[in-house]
């Protein structure tokens, strides 16, 4: 049997991390698409105070903002015309 292990500096940090104003991860994901808007406007807005504190403590929410936010970014896919008679 080992003796007890030292916690990682990250999973220090992890556990002290400030999680105020809190926020739920379905809240977060409700305002994730004005959030990643909002941070394209402006990137140093500090209009939703809780979605950055949210996202340095939650991966998942984290990845979701980051994957939105590349999508946006990227630009998409070309929109179609709509114009079939040329087919």
């Amino acid at each position: 049997m080992t003796g007890p292990r030292r916690l990682p500096d990250q999973g220090v940090h992890d556990l002290i991390l400030d999680t105020e104003p809190w926020l739920s991860c379905e809240d977060c994901f409700a305002l994730m698409d004005v959030y990643v808007e909002t941070v394209l406007a402006d990137p140093h807005s500090r209009a939703m105070p809780e979605m950055p504190v949210h996202l340095a403590g939650c991966p998942a929410c984290a990845e979701e903002a980051q994957s939105l936010l590349d999508l946006v970014t990227a630009g998409g896919p070309e929109p179609d015309s709509g114009d079939e008679s040329t087919a």
